[in-house]
């Protein structure tokens, strides 16, 4: 946390916030895309049988993109807009799945055109589209899974279940469509391991019935998201077991596996200041006993780059940076706190809007007291959220990122 503690302290040594620009007190984002190297080596090292492209939708950070594109990786991409910003980049478009099974005809053809040539589908209607307006394109069909665990289940509005994906098959082959295989997602943010040893289960059974009745080999299994690092180790080992299992490598060594890994590489690779704008105390002992604390108003919210608390049901754990003006960022990784750095005090945190539903925190302690002008920083910020902030309320979304590297 060294390289992104100082590079914090520096941005702040900066602002003078009796003479700054009011830009300059702006949230800010600190990306460290040496975490994008040992990410990218912590899944190679544990299934090194599985390419991971990197799902756009999760953060369209241009400098993460470029890494991720020197490191070799695929791009997901579902939308016309996230094709054209990953083809500006220079990146070749067989390096591209459009992931997303339901696309309008005129996304539809707009992959044609860019020889987008791979691509998800979980209905028939789907499947008409690609024979009329994309019909050389690869097609994998979209499995339902059980992902009711997962922080956002997908299969409520993706998927076909196991019977319909082998009626879909059979229409692939009707229509004669380029059918190459099967994909699945168990959701994102995942907590039942489990529910992958189905998916890969069910996933064989497709291929099974595809080769028996048509004497198709499928080439591709598409295994989706919803990894994080927090819970990778025993994921990858269900996930390689099973794989060993029903796909083993002497049989299926023709066999290409991806994944589609938004949140496992964005999320700890970003981290977000905010400063402290207003606060609101007690004056005149009128709160009750059970609401005694203070309020305490950021300058980005749940409209802004902490969209993710309502859209991607995550818990945010803001911690302090600054205290009544002295840096304090290195003591919340000190086995040797100081006695002045323990705060009994409890507060709620809002975000800048005037919607009563930009609540950050209703029930937050921090490890320090904090004043206005203090800042507070939110760590492995980096899963949905720039991407999905909003100008709502007339606040910017464009927020400065800066970027160490811990590889160098």
């Amino acid at each position: 946390m060294n390289l992104i503690g100082n590079a914090i302290k520096t941005k702040l040594n900066s602002i003078n916030p009796s003479t700054c620009h009011y830009d300059d007190l702006n949230s800010f984002f600190i990306c460290d895309l040496g975490e994008v190297d040992n990410l990218v080596k912590l899944w190679t090292d544990n299934i090194p049988r599985i390419k991971p492209y990197y799902a756009v939708k999760c953060n369209n950070n241009l400098q993460l993109i470029e890494k991720i594109n020197k490191l070799g990786l695929g791009f997901d991409c579902a939308s016309q807009n996230e094709i054209e910003l990953i083809l500006k980049q220079g990146i070749d478009a067989s390096r591209i799945i459009y992931a997303n099974p339901c696309k309008s005809i005129p996304y539809i053809k707009y992959a044609n055109e860019k020889d987008i040539n791979l691509t998800t589908v979980d209905n028939y209607d789907e499947l008409l589209k690609m024979k009329e307006y994309h019909c050389n394109s690869g097609v994998l069909i979209r499995l339902q899974t059980d992902d009711t665990s997962s922080t956002c289940p997908l299969s409520v509005k993706f998927g076909a279940s196991l019977n319909e994906s082998m009626l879909l098959i059979d229409h692939c082959m009707e229509l004669g469509l380029n059918l190459k295989g099967v994909a699945f997602h168990i959701g994102s943010g995942c907590n039942d391991f489990k529910t992958i040893e189905l998916a890969i289960s069910d996933s064989k059974k497709l291929f099974n019935y595809t080769f028996e009745k048509y004497g198709l080999v499928l080439n591709m299994l598409d295994i989706g998201g919803g990894f994080s690092k927090s819970t990778f180790m025993n994921s990858s080992t269900i996930l390689s077991k099973s794989l060993n299992s029903h796909f083993p490598v002497l049989e299926y060594g023709h066999l290409q596996i991806i994944s589609e890994l938004g949140r496992f590489l964005a999320e700890t690779c970003f981290t977000l200041a905010v400063n402290i704008t207003s606060k609101r105390r007690d004056l005149i002992g009128e709160l009750q006993l059970s609401d005694l604390k203070e309020r305490i108003y950021l300058n980005d919210g749940v409209y802004g780059n902490l969209n993710c608390i309502l859209f991607d049901h995550q818990k945010v754990d803001p911690k302090v940076l600054t205290s009544n003006g002295e840096f304090v960022f290195f003591e919340n990784y000190s086995n040797d706190r100081s006695e002045k750095s323990v705060n009994n005090k409890e507060f709620s945190i809002w975000g800048p809007t005037c919607d009563g539903l930009d609540c950050i925190s209703l029930n937050c302690k921090l490890s320090h007291d904090v004043n206005v002008g203090d800042w507070l920083y939110f760590k492995n910020i980096g899963a949905y959220t720039s991407v999905a902030s909003t100008c709502f309320n007339g606040f910017k979304n464009n927020t400065e990122c800066l970027y160490v590297d811990s590889s160098l």
